[in-house]
């Protein structure tokens, strides 16, 4: 009996998990930038003398879907969405490097690059800093320039570009605040074949009727598995009531 129990036990709880997930994903389906995740499982053997067929079920992995979203223009001279494969550089408080698809900037009150949580956006030096009363143009290459908006307007000068990697999608790991870093904390090397689109954003990759139709799926799914649980609970008293008539 307790072998339908560990497999109904922890298909149960996983199964809730993969709601969690799912949910997370429905709650970022209009995030900027935003790549929904997966729970994969697997049958487990329970390990130990006697126990040879017993077996649970273990969340075997987390993937990240980094296919690409919905391309939104938006004519913002400072947004701009990655094409294709790559990821803009941004760093983190205590210095290291974060990557991220969200290409939604400001420039703060001392003239640094940043994304709309705040981090600095990277360059190919560091962050990058915008001379003030100068509007700004970003170039698919990443190349930001300035313009004066006082004075001669008509000339432009570059202050920086983007730092803008490919890095082995395999080699990413997400973070607790959304953001990818390889898994070695080692920085990324630019990639110069990586191009952005300015003026626009990239959409989330969730699709809503899927993780819709899955959230009832796996709602279904967690039934069944407290229905079987109930389930071997009568059994176990059935089999008791036998035993004592026996005795």
């Amino acid at each position: 009996m307790d072998r339908l129990i560990y497999t109904a036990m922890t298909g149960a709880k996983h199964v809730f998990m993969q709601q969690a997930g799912t949910a997370n994903n429905l709650a970022n389906a209009s995030t900027i930038g935003f790549k929904a995740q997966e729970h994969r499982f697997r049958a487990v053997p329970v390990l130990g003398e006697g126990m040879p067929t017993r077996a649970f079920v273990v969340d075997a992995s987390v993937s990240d879907v980094f296919d690409e979203g919905p391309l939104l223009f938006t004519g913002r001279n400072l947004d701009v969405a990655v094409q294709g494969r790559g990821w803009l550089a941004v760093q983190l408080p205590d210095g290291t490097e974060a990557y991220t698809r969200a290409g939604s900037f400001d420039v703060d009150v001392n003239g640094v690059l940043q994304t709309k949580s705040g981090y600095p956006v990277l360059g190919d030096g560091g962050p990058l800093n915008i001379p003030p009363d100068n509007s700004i143009e970003i170039a698919p290459d990443g190349t930001i320039s300035v313009v004066p908006t006082f004075g001669a307007r008509n000339s432009s000068s570059a202050v920086g570009r983007l730092k803008l990697v490919n890095p082995p999608e395999t080699d990413l790991v997400r973070g607790a605040d959304g953001l990818f870093r390889l898994r070695s904390g080692q920085p990324a090397a630019a990639d110069q074949n990586v191009k952005v689109s300015p003026g626009s954003l990239e959409g989330s990759n969730v699709n809503v009727t899927d993780a819709m139709v899955n959230l009832i799926s796996l709602s279904r799914q967690f039934e069944m598995q407290i229905k079987m649980l109930q389930t071997a609970d009568t059994n176990a008293q059935r089999a008791d009531q036998l035993l004592s008539l026996n005795a």
